[in-house]
């Protein structure tokens, strides 16, 4: 509720914070059959919410065990988590929540790296707000897309729009916030985000012009003018944002790397991966940063 206090004050001029409705949670228990073939007590728990672009969100909270659950790939709109999963992300949340102690979480990385799932897996679980802030952007310039605030005013007056918004962020608390891919390389981003936690999901470029390319590259103005196979073009152009922003993007108090995942986890490909797994070893990156931080005692 504080998060969300905050953000309305911070910014009345682009929001309408009263137009979000509130509904009352669900509990919605699974079949006697299934509960008897698993041999354990499986419930999910239901929380609708309405985002600003009146999109409903859904949060799990799921309790049991079902080791045979489909496991998705790291994409929005897949398959709820295992259970396994869904409970050791709950209960390492659990761990370091106090010791985060209100500070808003920065997910920053390249496009298409999963920032806005991960951010919402994370906000869900921490009983934190998730924001993006390409969204309050958009919202900022009276509901143009970014795309559109690219063509009509270009990227410099885009960026303006992205630090103002930044800025407005650091002054709140228990918010998982989904920074743009650029916002790294100005450094007054860096000390709005400073006043929270940034962390880094660092996703391999090919794995990143997979995705893009598969979904196309209409929403993404720094990709969408390049000619020539989508994949190659993809790639070549996100190597070239690579040079320009991988220094920068090393700044992030903690690093979540795909890469080194799938390795512990003996795959071969990140995309394996599911989004809770990544979203456990974000948290567990976070747990590292504050035990380095004042040499913080977490208890394990």
């Amino acid at each position: 509720m504080e998060a969300k206090i905050a953000l309305k004050m911070q910014f009345s001029a682009c929001i309408d914070t009263d137009k979000f409705a509130r509904r009352p949670s669900v509990s919605l228990p699974f079949s006697q059959k299934l509960r008897e073939q698993h041999g354990h007590p499986i419930s999910c728990h239901f929380q609708p919410r309405r985002t600003s672009n009146w999109q409903k969100h859904v949060a799990l909270e799921a309790s049991g065990s079902y080791r045979n659950f489909p496991a998705p790939i790291l994409e929005s709109g897949s398959f709820p988590p295992s259970l396994d999963e869904a409970l050791i992300l709950k209960n390492k949340s659990q761990e370091i929540l106090p010791y985060i102690d209100g500070r808003c979480v920065y997910l920053v990385g390249m496009m298409g790296s999963g920032k806005t799932t991960i951010g919402k897996i994370l906000s869900e679980v921490l009983g934190y707000s998730f924001c993006d802030s390409d969204t309050l952007v958009e919202l900022a310039v009276k509901g143009t897309s970014v795309a559109e605030i690219f063509n009509l005013y270009g990227e410099g007056f885009f960026r303006n729009k992205e630090s103002e918004t930044l800025q407005k962020l650091s002054l709140t608390h228990h918010m998982v916030v989904s920074t743009g891919g650029g916002a790294v390389i100005r450094p007054i981003n860096w000390k709005y985000m400073a006043k929270g936690i940034s962390v880094w999901l660092d996703v391999p470029l090919e794995a990143l012009a997979r995705r893009i390319s598969a979904v196309g590259t209409n929403s993404r103005p720094l990709l969408h003018h390049d000619s020539g196979d989508a994949y190659n073009r993809t790639l070549t152009r996100l190597s070239n944002l690579w040079k320009e922003r991988g220094d920068a993007y090393a700044n992030a108090n903690a690093r979540v790397s795909l890469e080194e995942i799938a390795a512990k986890l003996g795959h071969r490909d990140v995309t394996n991966l599911t989004p809770t797994v990544i979203a456990i070893e974000a948290l567990l990156q976070i747990e590292a940063f504050l035990k380095g931080e004042n040499g913080m005692d977490i208890a394990t």
